[in-house]
């Protein structure tokens, strides 16, 4: 199947008033940076401060914004007692600084550091964080995450670039991030009910003020733990330009809305009201709360003429227009949950894993198509992820693909789902669910690119 396929200044002074530590300007240097992993006491809401993990003292950690092209060189410091790495989540290949320990580097202890240099060939919206097999739950569900731009040559023209971190908090009572980041929490695959709505680090909803008419091109990651969120569009008609780090034609979202799996992230453009006194709102759909307001846009200043429809950003050249499916290397994984031995436990394939030790999954040569397929005979969702690639979702009829890439997929509860993709970068590969309590139960194993 094949595929068919200035107005302004960027406004990144406006991220900087909206994300802490955001880095607004373009790399235009080769020096290093560092972020330096600590513990902060962050506020949330009004007085209430709450003790988190955090990079450089900030919750969540700093916008790191470079160009397409520009060599990245990342040191992390692990001001900790906690193992830590940095994974660089939605890139493509160079897998000896991808960051998963223990399968492509040691984990970084107390006092030690660790520089990541890599080439930022492919413009994006990507997130870092740790992944260390085991830990990864609490590292990132005490605050350290954060978002990473590398902008395309020539950005799409707006009047706000707004990016967007989505997370899920439990505050107790002494105003702690609390839970045992436990695979018992993949019962019920999501975050409590109770659980506190974050934009940014600050609790929901964020109000921003755009000029009537003005285009907004909205930059969505979901960076909490476990919740799948439905996120909706009201009083807008927005266009999803890019999935996953990949730029896609534009196209209106399905009923105004998109799921949102964790580490999911999703661009978007759209043009405000051009009536002054109207509002547009970005809402989590669905929770037992209702709907919650994540984004609340107040038309504001003087209107503003569009004077072009949407367009699309350019497609990655460097992904194939076809998948050879009938030549593909097909892998199936039936993921099965154990719940007989004290707390939830994970199977692929019928056996417990090992997570990112022992022997692959399955061995491939560099350049071979891969089709995996995902048998969920759990009564919940899982979202699983492939590292290093970007997937295509095959319809389930087998008669194509969709018209897009993808890192991860949503698989429903007692369904199968079938990605496709090319192993186009040698190194050892993780494989998992991007529910980390998931992942930490044993849902999580590794292929090998030769």
């Amino acid at each position: 199947m094949s595929l068919s396929l200035s107005r302004r200044q960027l406004c990144s002074a406006v991220i900087a008033s909206i994300l802490p530590g955001a880095v607004c300007s373009r790399e235009t240097d080769k020096s290093s940076k560092i972020l330096k992993a600590s513990t902060a006491a962050f506020q949330i809401k009004g007085s209430m401060k709450t003790d988190v993990l955090s990079f450089n003292g900030l919750f969540p950690g700093p916008l790191l914004r470079f160009s397409q092209g520009d060599q990245m060189d990342i040191k992390l410091v692990n001001g900790l007692n906690l193992p830590l790495t940095l994974h660089w989540h939605g890139m493509r290949g160079d897998n000896a600084m991808d960051g998963v320990a223990p399968l492509t580097q040691n984990a970084v202890t107390a006092t030690q550091d660790f520089s990541y240099r890599r080439t930022l060939s492919e413009p994006g919206l990507f997130c870092y964080r740790p992944s260390v097999y085991g830990h990864t739950p609490e590292l990132m569900g005490r605050g350290l995450k954060g978002l990473l731009i590398v902008d395309e040559p020539e950005p799409l023209p707006c009047d706000l670039d707004l990016a967007i971190l989505l997370d899920s908090l439990i505050i107790d009572l002494n105003h702690k991030i609390t839970g045992d980041f436990d695979p018992q929490i993949s019962i019920s695959s999501n975050r409590p009910q109770d659980a506190l709505l974050a934009v940014n680090g600050k609790i929901a909803p964020l109000i921003q003020g755009v000029p009537p008419g003005g285009r907004v091109r909205l930059r969505l990651a979901n960076l909490s733990n476990a919740q799948i969120m439905i996120v909706r569009f009201i009083g807008i008609k927005p266009f999803v330009i890019a999935i996953d780090s990949q730029p896609c034609t534009a196209f209106e979202p399905v009923r105004g809305s998109i799921p949102m799996a964790p580490g999911a992230r999703f661009e978007l453009m759209f043009d405000m009201p051009t009536d002054p006194t109207s509002k547009a709102k970005v809402a989590l759909f669905g929770s037992e709360k209702g709907d919650q307001d994540i984004i609340v846009l107040d038309c504001q200043g003087s209107p503003i003429s569009q004077a072009k429809p949407i367009a699309s950003l350019p497609l990655n050249k460097t992904l194939p227009a076809e998948i050879k499916l009938g030549n593909s290397k097909k892998v199936d994984l039936t993921l099965a949950l154990n719940k007989n031995l004290g707390k939830p436990t994970w199977t692929i394939n019928g056996k417990q894993t090992e997570g990112y030790s022992g022997a692959p999954l399955f061995k491939v040569k560099a350049g071979a198509p891969v089709t995996l397929g995902y048998i969920n005979q759990a009564p919940i969702p899982v979202a699983m992820h492939v590292h290093g690639h970007a997937v295509r979702l095959l319809h389930d009829k087998d008669d194509g693909w969709e018209p897009y890439w993808r890192n991860g997929v949503i698989v429903p509860p007692l369904k199968t789902k079938h990605v496709a993709f090319v192993a186009d970068a040698p190194g050892k590969w993780a494989l998992h669910d991007d529910i980390l309590e998931n992942e930490a139960g044993g849902l999580a194993t590794w292929f090998l690119v030769e």
